[in-house]
């Protein structure tokens, strides 16, 4: 399984440092930004891209990508990747987190947010490059984002066949949006007792949260999660992409009602925006 695991992983690796550097000839050296369009007047979209990586369109016009590895196998096919982002957020240095950030960076002149050390690597131009740490608060239009803790280890590969760099600590994301929710994208972690400090301190009303197990929490431990972020609604990521993650958003609910837990588990359909 392991052996199956790594192919997977290199190939993905391959695929996308190909295409990265297709990108990368084929983008301006400075790109003009793209006036991206507001969500529904009043609302929030997210559309989920497969694993981790997100789209959020705020009532404000603010665009974040987060995780963006929009090559996924969960993808949605053949949907066209943003012209028009104001902010890539980065968890942590893995090739299924970091995914297309530079060539979109490039593309769409976003900034990017991440650790201090991961950034660095990415070889980013100064004024897109936004290296911080858990405790960073930033504006992005009507979008307060808050970097948090995450559970987890960090490297990075610039190239598939070189060495791993370490990338900093792993990260979490609460982005407050003004007139709207207060969305926790929690990268890859396990459960862990600061989540209440986040529920006390942001008080997410959405929690995006890994269970595919293995390399992060499962669904029993994601339900504990849950429980300790008081989160109205939960949408599960981080499962399916590969065989060993094979949490499900079903047994998360089984697992949450186990708790008597009351949030609401909704199982996105990669593509497709949802409004919150």
């Amino acid at each position: 399984m392991r052996n199956e695991l790594v192919a997977v992983a290199v190939g993905a690796l391959l695929t996308f440092a190909g295409e990265a550097k297709a990108q990368d000839a084929a983008a301006p050296k400075k790109a003009e930004a793209t006036k991206a369009p507001a969500a529904a007047k009043g609302k929030t979209e997210v559309t989920w891209w497969g694993h981790a990586a997100f789209i959020v369109r705020t009532p404000g016009g603010a665009v974040i990508a987060i995780d963006p590895w929009l090559t996924n196998p969960k993808a949605p096919k053949d949907a066209a990747q943003p012209e028009a982002l104001d902010a890539i957020l980065v968890t942590h240095g893995h090739f299924d987190h970091v995914g297309e950030t530079k060539a979109l960076a490039q593309k769409t002149g976003a900034k990017v947010f991440g650790s201090f050390e991961l950034v660095n690597l990415l070889g980013l131009p100064e004024a897109q490059a936004v290296g911080a740490n858990a405790g960073g608060t930033f504006q992005v239009k009507d979008a307060t984002i808050h970097l948090v803790e995450a559970v987890h280890s960090s490297s990075y590969q610039a190239d598939p066949k070189g060495p791993s760099q370490y990338a900093g600590a792993p990260l979490g994301y609460v982005i407050q949006i003004e007139k709207g929710p207060t969305l926790y994208h929690a990268g890859d972690t396990g459960t862990f007792g600061g989540m209440e400090l986040i529920a006390t301190q942001f008080k997410p009303t959405v929690a995006m949260l890994p269970i595919g197990g293995h390399f992060t929490m499962g669904p029993a431990e994601a339900a504990q999660a849950a429980r300790l972020l008081k989160a109205q609604t939960i949408v599960p990521m981080h499962y399916g992409t590969f065989p060993l993650l094979q949490g499900t958003p079903d047994a998360l609910k089984g697992e949450l009602k186990k708790l008597r837990g009351g949030a609401k588990v909704v199982d996105l359909e990669p593509g497709k925006s949802t409004a919150l």
